[in-house]
């Protein structure tokens, strides 16, 4: 897609996807892929946008604000562009988007797969895998696949998302790419609401769980949030990982502090964020992705 404005270039988008949607494959094709693969030079920082496809659309104090793909791709791409940031994470409609964009150049691409759980959803624990499966993401020169695991031990539908998982990361590693499993033990209310269970045991067993998927761990990295005693939650697992961002946090100096402290572990290798960063108090996107990129 040529240059311009960034309204520009949004015009330019709305009409290749109306006009001519062959350019997506083609955009994939060109797009030159990263040096090394992802971890190998070190620390990652990842741009994350799947929640949208989740139906988990809040922002801080606004309830749709990841509800205008507009306003967010601009947002995505200002922190793209940003020294030190190393690619995204997304689903296939917003990798696109911004694959027609020209924000990927260079960048780690790795595709959200299950965003079937849908938030808020009588069926929110049975996570099934809607969006990218590992041959599409073998085959769009992508560099690995993302999976929320979320294990309630009262809840059947959790096993089918454990196998779903399991069967993702044998998929992937298969095809050489990196599987990221995002564990955590939820629970569900009296409400009917899911909540992750954010305890230095919970995640321990999380992560342990997380860990057994697949018929091989030699490709799985783990995504986890900062939680207390996390010395104990690393020393669960041998396997890399990376911290989410989580919530947008009204402090946003005490998200940095966690985040600095946890990536003194020897087996975390970096950040893979979103709202914090794309919807940060104050607004300033770039300001905020840099202060993240310092920790690494």
């Amino acid at each position: 897609m040529s240059m311009g404005t960034f309204p520009e270039r949004l015009a330019a988008l709305l009409e290749t996807r109306a006009a001519r949607p062959e350019a997506i494959a083609e955009a994939a094709a060109l797009r030159p892929r990263p040096a090394a693969p992802p971890g190998a030079s070190g620390r990652l920082m990842i741009i994350a946008a799947d929640h949208p496809a989740r139906g988990a659309l809040r922002a801080g104090t606004d309830p749709l604000a990841m509800g205008n793909r507009l306003d967010l791709l601009e947002r995505m791409c200002v922190a793209l562009a940003r020294p030190g940031v190393d690619g995204v994470l997304a689903t296939p409609d917003v990798i696109e988007d911004l694959l027609l964009l020209g924000a990927l150049d260079g960048k780690v691409v790795i595709g959200s797969m299950n965003r079937g759980g849908l938030a808020g959803s009588a069926f929110e624990l049975d996570d099934r895998f809607t969006a990218y499966t590992a041959p599409a993401i073998a085959a769009a020169g992508l560099d690995g696949g993302k999976m929320l695991l979320r294990v309630d031990l009262a809840d059947p539908a959790t096993v089918r998302t454990l196998e779903a998982c399991a069967n993702a990361v044998t998929d992937l590693a298969g095809h050489g790419l990196m599987a990221m499993v995002e564990p955590f033990m939820s629970t569900r209310g009296g409400d009917g609401a899911v909540t992750n269970v954010l305890t230095t045991e919970a995640m321990v067993k999380a992560v342990s769980i997380a860990s057994g998927l697949g018929a091989t761990s030699a490709r799985t990295w783990l995504k986890i949030p900062v939680v207390d005693r996390m010395e104990e939650v690393m020393a669960a697992s041998t396997l890399p990982a990376v911290l989410l961002g989580g919530e947008v946090r009204a402090d946003p100096d005490a998200a940095l502090a966690g985040w600095q402290a946890a990536l003194a572990l020897p087996s975390v290798r970096g950040l893979v964020v979103g709202r914090s960063l794309l919807y940060p108090p104050g607004g300033d996107v770039a300001a905020a992705v840099d202060a993240a990129v310092g920790l690494l």
